[in-house]
C-alpha cells in the first residue's frame, strides 16, 4: 500500500505553504520596518530643511509695524496674524481689536490698513511692514473720543460690546470714503460686520449722527 505523503505542519519550514499566522507576522514586521525607515528619513529631511532655512521661513522673525502712528518691532512666527500680534505679542498689548470668530466672518477684529478696513484675523503680520495700521485705540481715547466713538456712546449703539470696536473702525472708514452717506450707503459699508445682539438700528443711527458732525473727515 502506497504511503501517504506527510502533511506539512504550520511550523514546518519546508512546507510548500505559509500559514496565515506566519504570513501576518512577516507582513507586519516588514510594514513596521518600512514605516520606521520612512519616519527616520522624513525626520532627517525636516532637520535638513530647518538647518537650511534663511530665517524667514521658520521660528521667530522681527517685524517692524507702524501702529497708530508709532513704530513697533515685534518678534512673531511668519504664520502669526495681525490680530494675534496686536492682542498677544505687543507690550503693551492692544486689546481693543476683538477676537470673536477668528475666520473673517464677523468683523469684530476690523482695523484700518492704509485707510482701508480689513479683518485683522486674515492678515499676516509679517506682510504689513511699511503699512499704516490703525486700531480702535488710534481713533481716540476716553478723554478725547472721535466723533464716531462719541456717537456710539450717545446713541447707545452697543450691548455686549464685542462687535463695537469693529463697527467703530468700519464706520470711520465709511465716513472717510463718503462725505454724506445716506442710510443705504451706511448699511452697505457696514455689511461686513455682524452684531449678534441685534443693535443695528442704534449702530446705523450713530453712524448717521457721526456723519453729520464729521463732514467726511472720518473722525
Amino acid at each position: 500500500m502506497a504511503k501517504r505523503p506527510r502533511e506539512p505542519r504550520e511550523s514546518d519550514p519546508q512546507g510548500p505553504d505559509l500559514s496565515r499566522r506566519s504570513f501576518l507576522v512577516s507582513a507586519g514586521s516588514a510594514a513596521a520596518g518600512s514605516v520606521l525607515a520612512g519616519g527616520l528619513a522624513g525626520a532627517a529631511t525636516a532637520a535638513e530643511a530647518q538647518e537650511s532655512t534663511d530665517g524667514r521661513l521658520a521660528g521667530l522673525v522681527n517685524v517692524r509695524l507702524k501702529i497708530n502712528g508709532e513704530q513697533r518691532t515685534v518678534a512673531v512666527e511668519p504664520r502669526t496674524t495681525l490680530l494675534s500680534t496686536l492682542r498677544h505679542r505687543l507690550d503693551p498689548a492692544l486689546t481693543g481689536t476683538k477676537e470673536v470668530c477668528d475666520r473673517g466672518n464677523c468683523g469684530a477684529c476690523t482695523v484700518l490698513v492704509d485707510g482701508r478696513p480689513v479683518y485683522s484675523c486674515l492678515q499676516l503680520a509679517c506682510t504689513l511692514e511699511g503699512s499704516e495700521i490703525t486700531t480702535v485705540e488710534g481713533l481716540g481715547s476716553p478723554d478725547d473720543m472721535s466723533d464716531v466713538q462719541q456717537a456710539f456712546c450717545d446713541k447707545d449703539a452697543s450691548m455686549c460690546g464685542f462687535c463695537t470696536p469693529g463697527f467703530v473702525v468700519a464706520t470711520t472708514a465709511c465716513l472717510a470714503k463718503h462725505a454724506a452717506p445716506d442710510d443705504a450707503t451706511i448699511r452697505h459699508e457696514l455689511s461686513g460686520n455682524l452684531c449678534r445682539c441685534g443693535t443695528y438700528p442704534h449702530i446705523f443711527e450713530a453712524a448717521a449722527s457721526a456723519a453729520s458732525k464729521s463732514g467726511g473727515r472720518g473722525r
